[in-house]
């Protein structure tokens, strides 16, 4: 049985119960959860801001999930990366989270690709089983550059997100639309320019919050319900529990991601 026959019939009694309360919801009704698992995501990085995101998407239904992550799990990433736990410190994070998603909903299927996301993979990765959404849940910036490249070049819509410290942003892209990353941020900063969490730390939950909304985000481009945080950049402070909210340019005609897709 091919995927599309699979995922058009009607639902299974399993799938009715598992999935009543989001069904109820104005905007899923049963034709929405059919969209749902019919949809494919990947999610590039399987750590802090991945763990969340993947976890509620596989929970929500959607069908297929890409895990790309070269890393392996330390006892340092456990205070906030709840797909893993202390026994998988020295495994592979792809394989430790698939694992942790199989357990939570065996009938998703999860994509593992344990290598770094690269030039030189990128468009490998982003067109081995035509994801609809993609999840930029990286901690470095050339990583968020190179998805965004190539997302905007395969016109692939993404969220990004990131976080350092207590605070967090993110924003989505719809390639030819909206702007994108280096629309915003034009390039890679100087290294020691920006500081990173591995030198003034993050918290965990906070960490989780923004994970959490890049899953909102996937969900309602997947659904074509509410609206999606295109040409905003949300910014979440923990400390003082306030989101604030940033009206983006337009597309910059000299983004060369833009101008060049």
């Amino acid at each position: 049985m091919g995927d599309e026959e699979m995922h058009t019939q009607q639902l299974t009694q399993e799938e009715r119960e598992r999935y009543s309360r989001q069904m109820l919801l104005a905007g899923v009704g049963e034709a929405g959860q059919q969209k749902l698992l019919a949809s494919k995501v990947l999610i590039v990085g399987a750590g802090g801001l991945g763990s969340p995101a993947a976890m509620y998407l596989v929970a929500s239904g959607v069908g297929e999930i890409g895990v790309a992550d070269d890393d392996d799990v330390d006892i340092s990433n456990l205070q906030r990366q709840i797909a893993h736990r202390s026994a998988d410190v020295g495994r592979k994070k792809a394989d430790s989270m698939a694992r942790a998603l199989a357990a939570l909903n065996p009938a998703v299927r999860v994509n593992v690709y344990r290598e770094r996301f690269s030039e030189d993979n990128a468009e490998d990765i982003l067109c081995d089983r035509s994801y609809d959404f993609v999840l930029d849940c990286t901690d470095n910036f050339l990583a968020k550059f190179l998805i965004n490249d190539a997302c905007v070049r395969l016109h692939k819509p993404f969220s990004h997100a990131g976080i350092t410290g207590f605070s967090g942003q993110i924003m989505t892209v719809l390639p030819g639309e909206s702007p994108c990353y280096r629309c915003i941020f034009e390039d890679v900063p100087e290294e020691g320019s920006v500081p990173t969490s591995r030198e003034i730390g993050v918290l965990g939950a906070a960490v989780g919050v923004m994970g959490s909304l890049q899953a909102v985000e996937a969900v309602k481009y997947i659904l074509g319900i509410g609206d999606l945080l295109v040409g905003r950049l949300l910014i979440y402070d923990a400390l003082t529990m306030k989101f604030r909210e940033v009206e983006l340019p337009k597309r910059n005609e000299s983004c060369t991601a833009c101008r060049n897709a």
